[in-house]
């Protein structure tokens, strides 16, 4: 089934490690300004380019400078990719995973949440404090929508099912040049996740809040607005 998709304001996270505020914005008055200065900048400098494009991302897709504030973030999250990938995506190609709908942010948080304590788990330790900063995008397109596909094994909580065959998924739809999946996340009940498998799809993207993540000794992370301490 096929759903169109128009939400001015996915939320994906990222952690603030990785959160780097235009160089050139103290030399600009405006956005315009920025844009500009950025496309210069782009024709020379190897500083806006992935360090490595994997062999299932056409550097043709990848954003420029020219895109606007936060072309580096989308091109990241194609390029550096997680060994063994993700729910849609394998180990050749990333995706933009993002919480959409009512309550984005808390399945965006939700989704976090479940990576770190797994992380924490291996370890047997829960004592940690994480940053998150929230990248609220806009995204439009026609999707396939997996939200009325209840026991489709890409739908799995276990990770061991959901993403080999939902990453068999995403290569078919890739195959055939669609967009992505809307789906339902198998971490918050009743929250809507998006997985965008072309660059180009992700617009207009701004910053939102900072979110720390704060284990002390239980399973459970207090979740606070506001940088780590």
């Amino acid at each position: 089934m096929i759903a169109g998709i128009a939400d001015p304001a996915t939320v994906r996270l990222i952690s603030t490690a990785y959160i780097v505020e235009p160089a050139l914005a103290p030399l600009c008055d405006s956005d315009d300004e920025l844009r500009v200065l950025e496309a210069l900048e782009g024709l020379s400098s190897a500083r806006i380019a992935p360090a490595r494009i994997p062999p299932g991302v056409d550097p043709a897709e990848l954003l420029t400078p020219a895109a606007g504030f936060g072309h580096s973030y989308v091109n990241a999250a194609f390029c550096y990719v997680k060994p063994g990938g993700n729910r849609f995506n394998d180990g050749t190609r990333g995706a933009w995973y993002a919480g959409i709908g009512e309550d984005a942010t808390r399945t965006a948080q939700a989704e976090v949440v479940f990576h770190l304590t797994r992380e924490l788990d291996h370890v047997g330790v829960y004592d940690n404090v994480t940053a998150y900063r929230e990248l609220l995008a806009g995204i439009i397109g026609p999707f396939e929508d997996l939200r009325g596909a209840g026991g489709d094994p890409a739908l799995s909580p276990d990770i061991a099912l959901a993403y080999p065959a939902g990453q068999t998924l995403a290569r078919r739809i890739l195959a055939e040049g669609g967009n992505g999946v809307v789906y339902p996340s198998a971490r918050r009940p009743g929250g809507t996740c998006l997985a965008a498998f072309r660059p180009h799809l992700i617009q207009n993207i701004r910053h939102g809040d900072t979110l720390t993540f704060a284990w002390r000794g239980q399973r459970e992370p207090a979740i606070l607005t506001g940088a780590a301490v």
